[in-house]
C-alpha cells in the first residue's frame, strides 16, 4: 500500500507514531457571584448592583467605574476590585459611554401616605440567604401589605429576576382579587436593578400598578418590608443553614 501511494516509508512510521498534543485553552475561574466586606461578611452580586444603582441614581451619577469602585470601598467597606465593577456596570448598561439618564419611565418617589384599609400600600424588597457548602446564594422577595402586616406573595429561588418580581406581583393581586379591579394597591420598592428594569415597569403598567421607589439610603421608607426580613434573619436564616 505504500509503495503504491508512493510515501516514504520513513513518513508513514513517523505520522504514525507521532503524538499529537491537544491544545488546552485556559478559559479562567468563573465568577463567585460574590465579594466580601472588610469585616468577612459575604455579599452577592445582586446587592452590589443594588448598590451601584443608587449610587448613580444619587450624586454618582457621572461617575466612571473606577471611581464607583472607591464609592463602594468606601461607603460599604467592600473589597471589591475595579475589573469587577466594570463587569457589573456593563451587566447594568451603566458604563458611562453608553449611560443614558438612569429611568426611562417616569420615576415616582416614595411620598408619606395615610393607610386606613388593607390593599392600598404594598411594599416589596428582596433577601438573600446562603447555601451552605454550595458557595452561592437564594434570594427570597416578599410584598406585604402595609395596613394588615401580611406576606401577600412571595418568591423564593435560586435567582430573582424582573421576571420573577412581575410574577409575584400579579400573584399579590390575584391572592386579594385585585386583578381585575380599578382600584389597585401602589407597590413601593427600592432601586434595585430588578425593580428599576423595563420588564418590571412594563408589566406595572400592564396591570394597571402605581409603582413609586424611595429615595437612595432612605430605607426608612420602606420599614415594613425592611421589618419582616430582618426577623427572618433573626428567627430563621441566621439559626439555620440552608
Amino acid at each position: 500500500m505504500i509503495r503504491l501511494v508512493k510515501v516514504p516509508r520513513s513518513t508513514y512510521y513517523y505520522m504514525k507514531n507521532k503524538k499529537v498534543m491537544k491544545k488546552t485553552v485556559s478559559e479562567g475561574r468563573s465568577a463567585p457571584g460574590y465579594s466580601y466586606q472588610a469585616n468577612g461578611t459575604k455579599v452577592p452580586d445582586e446587592q452590589i448592583q443594588e448598590w451601584l444603582m443608587e449610587l448613580i441614581s444619587s450624586d454618582g451619577f457621572a461617575y466612571g467605574y473606577r471611581k464607583l469602585t472607591v464609592c463602594l470601598r468606601r461607603e460599604y467597606q467592600l473589597q471589591i476590585n475595579k475589573k469587577k465593577v466594570y463587569r457589573l456596570c456593563k451587566k447594568l448598561d451603566i458604563l458611562l459611554p453608553q449611560r443614558r439618564k438612569p429611568v426611562v419611565y417616569p420615576r415616582k418617589l416614595a411620598r408619606n401616605r395615610t393607610v386606613t384599609d388593607s390593599n392600598q400600600l404594598f411594599e416589596t424588597d428582596i433577601k438573600y440567604g446562603f447555601i451552605a457548602g454550595e458557595e452561592r446564594f437564594f434570594f427570597i422577595l416578599s410584598c406585604i401589605d402595609v395596613y394588615d402586616r401580611s406576606i401577600v406573595a412571595f418568591h423564593i429561588g435560586l435567582s430573582c429576576e424582573a421576571k420573577d418580581v412581575a410574577s409575584t406581583l400579579q400573584s399579590a393581586l390575584m391572592k386579594r382579587q385585585l386583578f381585575e379591579t380599578l382600584e389597585k394597591p401602589v407597590i413601593r420598592s427600592d432601586n434595585g436593578p430588578q425593580f428599576v428594569s423595563h420588564a418590571f415597569q412594563q408589566a406595572c403598567t400592564s396591570f394597571g400598578v402605581e409603582h413609586e421607589r424611595i429615595p437612595p439610603k432612605t430605607p426608612n421608607m420602606n420599614a415594613h418590608i425592611e421589618s419582616f426580613h430582618q426577623l427572618l434573619q433573626d428567627e430563621c436564616l441566621a439559626r439555620y443553614e440552608f
